[in-house]
């Protein structure tokens, strides 16, 4: 396998870039209070995108993924990121073993 330096120098450049953004989002932070409604609005930014990422597939594929991309959006409410994911994927694979 042969990597093309101009798509190696896009990778290193593309990977710079997230670093920086997450660090410096993680030093602007220690510098602000979060209080009311800035802090409701950081809070919502997860199931935010994690509706983004699973909606494309509720609309897109069956029944059982619908159902599932529901579920998820209801966990999502309620339950941390990781388990609300998590029951999405297990209400899905239920779904699928049973036929829809």
């Amino acid at each position: 396998m042969t990597v093309e330096l101009s798509s190696f120098l896009a990778i290193l450049a593309m990977a710079a870039a997230t670093m920086l953004t997450r660090l410096s989002g993680l030093f602007l932070l220690r510098h602000v209070s979060l209080e009311g409604p800035l802090r409701a609005a950081i809070e919502a930014i997860p199931p935010a995108v994690l509706m983004a990422v699973v909606a494309p597939t509720a609309l897109a594929t069956g029944i059982a993924e619908t159902i599932a991309c529901l579920v998820t959006a209801l966990a999502a409410f309620r339950l941390p990121m990781l388990a609300a994911v998590g029951l999405g994927v297990t209400c899905v694979a239920l779904l699928r073993a049973v036929g829809l």
